[in-house]
């Protein structure tokens, strides 16, 4: 009761240091409430800010790439317009020297076109003399035309005339291979192996030599004395103006041949040229022979008996023209 008389008799300061310390609190409550309020609405607009300026450094970095892109570009058509330049000097200079080989063409021009001018003239005034000459050689043609026609007639004339001489040489060839074979036929008749064929007087090859060679036996030598004598006196009744020939054709047959020669070819013209130099020797006209081998391919028996190449083996004398 004491203390509440003491506190009852005194000043009561505790209320309103209570109410200002309240109020003080309130005050910094709100204050710090504000803080941490600013702080959360600094700190979000921090963040926006360094998300803006992320941004920026980007597109600054962006900015940055494309200048230098920009500048390469600047640094590659500033190259590019030099060599334009450079090319564009190179064209001028070649235009200018263009042009002035131009102007010297057509300078020399004029001046071949004034040489031209004179040699035109004189080729018109060479035209009209070769037209001149050319009439002269015209009418000279035609005049050689006509004597021409004219030689012609004459040559048909002239090759008729040869053609019926020919005519008459050959029928004189004739009589006279008509006349020796005759005086043949009567000397050499009833002897076997000699024959007439055609216009070809036929030996068998064994009448005249021995198998397999070239030399004439004591028969073949009498036989070719004997068509040498009619051949000379023969001979001796054809003008000298027709053109005739003894040929001696050498055959064999087409067995391989077992001698000393390699061949059938080397046989019959052996044969043939013996003949031949036997004729001669005696007394036959060298100019007026001739001998010729045909080995085994002109037969006169396709077949293979003894009988058929016995008849192919042969020498024939045929009295022909040259």
């Amino acid at each position: 009761m004491a203390r509440r008389r003491h506190r009852s008799g005194s000043i009561n300061a505790w209320p309103g240091y209570v109410d200002a310390l309240s109020s003080l609190l309130m005050v910094v409550t709100f204050v710090l409430l504000v803080f941490v309020l600013g702080q959360e609405f600094l700190s979000a607009t921090i963040t926006q800010r360094e998300h803006a300026l992320e941004n920026l450094k980007q597109e600054l970095s962006h900015l940055s790439e494309m200048l230098s892109l920009s500048e390469a570009k600047v640094k590659t058509l500033s190259s590019a317009e030099q060599e334009e330049h450079a090319l564009v000097a190179t064209l001028k200079a070649q235009l200018d020297d263009r042009q002035h080989q131009l102007d010297e063409a057509q300078s020399h021009a004029k001046e071949i076109e004034g040489a031209q001018l004179g040699s035109i003239a004189d080729l018109s005034s060479q035209i009209t003399e070769l037209t001149r000459q050319l009439q002269a050689v015209s009418a000279a043609l035609d005049l050689e035309k006509k004597n021409e026609v004219d030689k012609d007639a004459r040559i048909a004339e002239l090759g008729q005339k040869l053609n019926f001489a020919l005519a008459d040489k050959v029928n004189q060839l004739q009589r006279y291979r008509s006349e020796f074979f005759g005086r043949l036929r009567d000397i050499l008749k009833g002897q076997s192996g000699i024959a007439v064929v055609g216009d070809r007087f036929v030996f068998q090859s064994e009448i005249l030599f021995p198998s397999g060679s070239a030399t004439l036996t004591p028969t073949g030598q009498k036989q070719i004395l004997t068509l040498a004598r009619t051949f000379r006196e023969v001979a001796a009744t054809i003008p000298s103006d027709v053109p005739w020939i003894l040929r001696v054709d050498g055959h064999a047959d087409r067995q391989p041949i077992r001698s000393t020669f390699p061949s059938n070819w080397e046989l019959s013209s052996a044969r043939a040229i013996t003949v031949v130099k036997t004729l001669i020797a005696n007394g036959v006209d060298p100019h007026h022979i001739a001998a010729t081998a045909f080995s085994g391919y002109q037969p006169l028996d396709t077949g293979t008996s003894p009988e058929a190449l016995a008849r192919n083996r042969r020498i024939e004398f045929r009295l022909t023209d040259r």
